[in-house]
């Protein structure tokens, strides 16, 4: 599982899952077509309008701290980010992410590099490979920690709703 795709750099730190998705929308019954009009709306304001699909976010600490939840990861996922790499994430919203079969790789070597270097960068493209564990930019790789079996396996099937009825289904 590998894809690149251009960069949004947000170096803050906790950034919270009120700025992904706000919370006024949190009780009404939206799709993800419609989470996706708001995503990162209390944080910037032009994002959806402006975002593509296949995108990836670079992050400052503790990216999507803040409540459980899981719009903020359905918004984002729908309005077309493909992976979010940063320094760290909520526990939180990173088990959300994962239920979701959405990427936040922890690389704070790559986040580091990507901040520091963000001027000769931004027309840059990134690559992440979930299986190597890798990000890739400008001929330089940093490592994560790969996904344990489990959690690819969850990415692959789509998510832990379909994952789980793949399981159910083999026995």
């Amino acid at each position: 599982m590998k894809f690149t795709g251009r960069m949004w750099i947000f170096e803050d730190k906790n950034i919270n899952t009120d700025q992904i998705f706000p919370g006024k929308y949190t009780y009404d019954p939206l799709t993800p077509e419609q989470m996706a009009e708001h995503a990162m709306e209390d944080y910037l304001p032009t994002f959806a309008k402006e975002v593509k699909k296949g995108d990836i976010l670079i992050t400052g600490k503790n990216f999507g701290s803040g409540s459980s939840r899981e719009q903020a990861v359905t918004c984002l996922k729908a309005v077309g980010v493909a992976a979010v790499v940063g320094v760290s994430f909520g526990r939180i919203f990173y088990r959300n992410a994962i239920n979701n079969a959405f990427p936040l790789l922890q690389c704070p070597q790559a986040a580091a590099f990507i901040f520091e270097n963000k001027e000769s960068l931004k027309d840059e493209k990134i690559e992440v490979d979930l299986v190597e564990g890798t990000v890739s930019i400008k001929e330089k790789n940093f490592k994560f920690p790969s996904l344990k079996r489990e959690a690819l396996s969850i990415f692959k099937a789509g998510g832990l709703l379909e994952y789980s009825k793949q399981k159910l289904e083999e026995k």
